[in-house]
């Protein structure tokens, strides 16, 4: 077992409320229950030996392994191949759809041998709180039982189980068309254990699992070119999603580097305003309109809190429950993925300013029309109230999309987004006929539009700049979705000569750089790989100018920098490594997005 094996060497299965990624070689190495953003029980992706992993693979050190999704499904299947035999590991977890919280999560592990004889071996090695809290073992002829403070654990299996210390190891072997199970259930401190499982019981709940996915995946309406890049996108973000509250998680890790061995490691299992809003026009451009309708009522929670409060009225991430407090410590006793420390726990961006959160929010009601009806007169007031409140504070330096810490600045795309904050609710105000301060958010637009073209273009370099003042000359590619929220025309030549910057500056063999930190340091040691959120905006820009070749010839080739099952980090490294979070929700949403738009541009083409 390989103590750190590459990021994108997982696969990820979920409940709708948490989730775990488990490696090609049939290791859970990250789980966290209850929820995305509750403590681990294991962790051996942020540290091996105090981190917690759940192994059920051949004994065969010689096997070759391969891992595939059973077809438009979140059940994972891990095989493993040698001369002796083939033996498969399905992995899932029952989804929970409910909108009610559960404290019981469940991954289940059906072993079966498809040819041959096959011999698998099973370790459980929990290690509770991120591997800071102790716990017992009770060793029961039908079941386990892992006690820690606040949590119990049980692991039943359809073959004998015995003690490693406070661990658990168990060996069965399998001839042609045999099978075996083991079902580990996390649950609170008076939880009881299930019914013991058979394998003929497991089976029948694989199948129904089946069912529900591929039941949902039905559900879309994409008929394009690219139906399995789109459709295992569109499950990783339900997957990504709090099915109680249908808020989405960032990414389901925490700690995976930038940087192997950089300081560049933080948490993503919370749910951002800016994700979640561009997650909206994706999952509307499916067809799922009952997920964005979701996100959208929890949006408008968010706002509604925030009235009467004072200050600003939206942070830019919560908890998936909408909690707003969201501190950040360090993890010093793991040691981080292949030493990259530090591992903090919590995301301190939480208390940053970031403007471009509004424009994210209108940009997703006024494209979800069939939602933004819904919100009623009350709805209109406190988004209302909102805009209000940003006539007089968008003119402001912040710290932008990218969460530097390096302090503020006047970022161009954060005054880009609170334009089309204005727009679109300028928009929705005429649309739906409600009452709105229309003079004030005009005179705010026009002001923003002026002070972007005047501050925000450089003439030496002809293309719209990362934020004003100093050499005015560093690109960001975060302006890639000026086009889409309507700022400025697609084939504008002032869009199209900015375009061609982006492309001498960020893009490398058609990966594209966030922003060159060396020519606007962030605060943080270290670099970072290119951004695959930024890579499918530029397609999705490009496709808009008219460029379909390049647009569509970076879209292919992006899709040879996923993983073995169609999953995208947050980055990807020099040697084509992933890098960061795991997998992350941006990414896929803009693969959708960037799909959607090419898609568009060569239908028209065609016709």
């Amino acid at each position: 077992m390989d103590r750190y094996p590459p990021i994108a060497d997982h696969g990820l299965i979920g409940d709708l409320q948490t989730a775990a990624l488990v490696t090609s070689q049939g290791v859970v190495n990250w789980f966290a229950a209850p929820r995305f953003d509750s403590p681990s029980v294991f962790a051996a992706l942020l540290d091996h030996d105090r981190g917690g992993y759940f192994r059920l693979a051949s004994r065969d050190p010689q096997a070759s392994c391969r891992q595939l999704y059973y077809p438009d499904t979140a059940i994972l299947v891990t095989r493993f191949m040698s001369p002796d035999g083939v033996g498969e590991v399905l992995d899932w977890m029952p989804p929970n759809a409910s909108r009610t919280a559960s404290d019981e999560h469940t991954l289940i592990r059906l072993v079966r041998t498809v040819r041959g004889t096959v011999q698998f071996d099973l370790e459980c090695r929990p290690r509770f709180d991120y591997g800071r809290a102790t716990h017992t073992l009770d060793l029961r002829p039908d079941v386990a039982v892992f006690r820690a403070p606040e949590v119990t654990a049980y692991l039943q299996s359809t073959f004998p189980l015995e003690r490693d210390g406070d661990d658990l190891r168990g060996s069965v072997t399998l001839s042609v068309g045999e099978a075996a199970a083991a079902v580990f259930t996390v649950c609170g401190s008076a939880g009881k254990a299930p019914a013991p499982p058979t394998a003929e019981g497991i089976t029948q709940r694989l199948w129904e699992v089946a069912d529900f996915w591929q039941n949902w995946v039905r559900g879309s309406n994409y008929r394009g070119r690219w139906p399995d890049m789109v459709n295992r996108s569109a499950i990783t973000l339900k997957l990504l999603t709090y099915a109680p509250t249908g808020a989405p998680v960032a990414a389901a890790t925490m700690g995976l580097p930038e940087q192997v061995g950089g300081e560049r490691n933080w948490d993503y299992r919370y749910t951002w305003v800016r994700d979640g809003s561009l997650s909206v026009r994706s999952m509307l451009d499916l067809g799922f309109v009952e997920e964005a309708t979701q996100f959208v009522h929890w949006l408008g929670n968010r706002l509604h809190e925030a009235q009467g409060r004072g200050g600003e009225p939206l942070q830019i991430m919560y908890r998936v429950d909408g909690e707003p407090l969201l501190g950040e410590e360090v993890l010093d006793h793991l040691e981080g993925y292949r030493g990259s420390a530090p591992v903090r726990l919590g995301n301190a961006a939480a208390q940053q300013l970031q403007l471009d959160i509004y424009g994210e929010v209108l940009y997703a009601l006024s494209e979800g029309r069939e939602i933004a009806v819904q919100s009623g007169y009350w709805g209109w007031k406190t988004l209302s109230r909102t805009l209000d409140w940003l006539a007089d504070s968008w003119d402001r330096p912040d710290e932008g999309i990218w969460e530097t810490r390096g302090g503020r600045k006047d970022f161009t795309y954060s005054r880009v987004m609170c334009w089309a904050a204005f727009d679109r609710g300028l928009k929705l105000a005429s649309d739906f006929s409600r009452p709105a301060d229309t003079h004030r958010w005009t005179t705010a637009r026009d002001a923003i539009l002026e002070q972007v073209m005047e501050r925000g273009w450089s003439k030496s370099n002809r293309a719209y700049v990362q934020h004003f003042g100093g050499e005015n000359d560093v690109l960001d590619a975060s302006l890639l979705l000026m086009p889409r929220v309507g700022f400025v025309a697609p084939r504008d030549p002032s869009w199209l000569s900015t375009l061609d910057a982006m492309d001498r500056a960020l893009v490398s063999d058609s990966l594209v750089y966030r922003y060159d930190s060396a020519a606007s340091p962030d605060g943080l040691r270290g670099s970072e790989g290119t951004f695959s959120l930024c890579t499918f905006l530029y397609v999705d820009a490009l496709a808009r100018a008219g460029r379909l070749r390049p647009a569509r010839y970076t879209f292919e080739k992006m899709h040879t920098y996923a993983n073995h099952v169609g999953l995208f980090a947050e980055e990807v490294g020099p040697s084509g490594e992933q890098l960061g979070n795991f997998p992350q929700a941006f990414t896929h949403l803009s693969l959708i997005m960037a799909a959607s738009t090419l898609d568009e541009a060569l239908d028209r083409q065609r016709g």
